[in-house]
């Protein structure tokens, strides 16, 4: 008996949606909880002139690129965009950290390799769906 799993199409939705809820998730958290300006100084801190400035736009953009990934709109350009983040997220803090997240770690780039593996197969499903381009 084969197991129960969805069509690619279904898989590749339910993934571009896993994406959208992770950044809408964290940004949220971050505005909720009042850390932009924590995050802000860290920012300064690594040598951002404007960290403030700087975490206010990467946190609309998280918001906003989250809600159009959900939406199904601008996948690829707002896909490139939160990659960026996320890389540059990888090279600023988590790459000092080591691999590891959790359990054998504190903080490292496992996650955030995933979200860039996860960023890249929504963008090429979003491509792939598109027509072509008359030549």
């Amino acid at each position: 008996m084969p197991l129960p799993v969805p069509t690619l199409s279904h898989a590749l939705l339910m993934l571009r949606g896993t994406v959208a809820l992770m950044f809408l998730a964290h940004a949220v958290v971050r505005v909720v909880s009042g850390s932009i300006a924590q995050f802000g100084a860290f920012m300064e801190a690594h040598g951002f002139a404007q960290g403030l400035v700087w975490v206010l736009l990467i946190t609309v953009y998280e918001i906003g690129g989250g809600l159009l990934l959900a939406l199904g709109l601008g996948v690829t350009w707002v896909c490139a965009g939160l990659a960026f983040i996320v890389l540059m997220g990888i090279v600023i803090i988590h790459v000092h950290l080591g691999w590891f997240v959790g359990e054998h770690g504190v903080g490292g780039m496992e996650y955030s390799v995933l979200l860039l593996a996860s960023l890249l197969v929504v963008a090429a499903a979003d491509r792939a769906e598109r027509p072509a381009a008359p030549a």
